[in-house]
This record gives C-alpha cells, structure tokens and sequence, in this order.
C-alpha cells in the first residue's frame, strides 16, 4: 500500500511538473509566431534589414534541411517525365505497327501494279482481245494444278480459251461458271499443248506431268532440240493461238527435255483471258473422209430401159 500510495504520489508530482512546461513552451511558441508575423508585416527600413539579416544568417544554414524536400521533388517530377516517357513510348508502337500495316498493304499495290502493268506490256495479236481476272483460289491438290479466276460466263469467258500472265502461257479455261472460271494450267497430267521449238522449228507436244517443268513428248528430232531454245504455241488444232511465249527448253534430271515455264506459276494474282476465235464444230466425221456422190443430169430413159452404170 505504501508503495502505490508513493508511485501514485511520484506521478501526481511528474504532472505537475510537465503541465506548466508544456503550457509555457506552446504560450512562447504561439507568442514568438505572433512576433514574427507582427515584424514581417511590418513596413519599415530598419526593420527591413532586420529581417534580410535574419535571412541571410538563417537560410544558408538550413539548406541542409531543404535537400531532402527538394531530392523529393525532383524525384516526384523524374518520375512523372518517365510516364510521359512511357506513354509517348507506347504511342509510338503502336504508330510503328500501323506504319508496318501500311507498309506491308503498299507493298502488295506495288506488286499488283507492277503485274497489271507487265500485263499491259504484253504484246498479242492485235486481233485479240482479252478480259482480265484476278485468281481467287488454287487447286491445292498435288494431282489437280489448276487456279480459280473471278470472271465467268457474265464476262463472256468460254470454255477452252487461253490464258496467260504478264510474261507467258499460263494455260487454259476448263470450266465456265456464273462469275468464275476455272483455268487448267499447263504443269497439270491431263494438259496437253502443241508447241512449236525454235529456232529448229521441231514440233512437240507439252504435256503436263503435275511438277513445275513439263516434259516435251513426241519430238521428231530431239538431235535439233537444245537447252535454252524458245518454246511458243504451234496453233495447230485451233486450241492455242500461234507464237504464245510458254518457256524455254531444259534438260531433267530423268535426262528428260522438259520445259522452264515462263510465267511465274508461284505468283499467280492476275491472269488474261485470250477470246481466242471459235473453232468450227464437227457434227458428221464421216463426211470429212467420203465425198457426197454427184450425179449427171442427162436425158431420161425410154420406158422399160435401165440407164447405164
């Protein structure tokens, strides 16, 4: 009991110590600010110098104090520029990936262009005219090579015509629809084109065996036939208008002569449609091998005689 009674007393006596303390600390506080404030307001020369005294001999030795104020500034606004920084950063790749987009969509013009204009720069009998189409599709079958064309029988395309690239025979309409035809190229097993060799004049025929380079087959002199020489369409048969570039002669690795085709058969994107003249129907074959018999007009016969012959 004595001992609380004496802790009791020991802080009652602590209380009283600190609480006039602290009253007369906050009273000087509040009086010295209150000064302050009364000679800062006021307008006089001595006062004036007074106060740029103070200051000349209070700031410089609170620089100290102000560095970690302004290192946080200066962190505050860094950190701010890098988010500008950042955001401008963003912007920019995302300006740099439509700028590839863009590219990459002049880059395909640019191609188009230069095909439409190689197409253009092809010369043909001027007798022919022509209808150009855009591929849509290719076979993309191994046993079939053929590609699909966006102009049918509403274009006035027929079955059988030609047709060719910017540079050389491509190969031929083998099915007309509404809007779309189908092309059979000439690297396809069941192509078969008669072509004429030059400058040896040795008639074959292409026949496609599904691979790039088609082989040359019924060749009356192979001895005339070299690597290089240029391979054009004979006309015969009506199928082919004559003189149409297809390639040049090459040797296989079957030893084999085959064919480089001139058109580029891995960029097939624009195509020309050769109206190519019709060829005339044959409705009665045997009347290309027996004559129609002709008879003599004569005299008539006297009743009851046979006439001769």
């Amino acid at each position: 009991m004595a001992q609380d009674r004496k802790s009791s007393g020991g802080k009652a006596s602590g209380d009283e110590y600190v609480r006039p303390v602290r009253r007369l600390v906050v009273g000087t506080l509040v009086m010295v600010m209150i000064a302050l404030f009364l000679v800062w307001r006021i307008d006089s020369p001595r006062v004036e110098r007074m106060r740029t005294a103070v200051i000349d001999t209070v700031v410089p030795r609170m620089q100290w104090i102000a560095a970690p104020v302004t290192g946080a500034t200066k962190l505050i606004a860094d950190f701010q520029s890098y988010r500008r920084i950042y955001d401008q950063n963003r912007e920019l790749r995302l300006e740099l990936q439509q700028m590839r987009a863009w590219r990459e969509a002049a880059l395909q013009l640019e191609q188009e262009n230069a095909k439409l204009l190689d197409l253009n720069n092809v010369r043909i009998d001027p007798t022919l005219t022509y209808v150009t189409g855009e591929v849509l599709a290719d076979s993309g079958s191994p046993f079939r090579q053929s590609v699909l064309l966006n102009v049918g029988a509403r274009d006035g395309i027929i079955d059988g015509w030609p047709a060719m690239d910017g540079i050389g025979l491509v190969g031929r309409i083998s099915g007309v629809g509404s809007h779309t035809s189908r092309v059979l190229l000439l690297t396809d097993s069941s192509s078969k084109v008669p072509v004429l060799i030059q400058p040896s004049g040795q008639r074959a025929i292409l026949s496609g065996d599904n691979t790039i380079y088609p082989v040359i087959e019924f060749l009356e002199n192979a001895d005339q036939v070299r690597p290089g020489d240029r391979v054009v369409s004979s006309g015969d048969g009506g199928i082919f208008p004559a003189d149409m570039l297809v390639g040049q002669v090459a040797l296989g690795t079957d030893r084999r002569l085959r064919v480089r085709l001139s058109a580029d058969y891995e960029r097939l994107e624009f195509l020309r449609v050769l109206r190519a003249p019709r060829i005339e129907a044959i409705t009665d074959p045997g009347g290309l091998l027996v004559t129609p018999r002709l008879e003599i007009a004569g005299p008539p016969a006297p009743e009851g005689e046979l006439p001769d012959g």
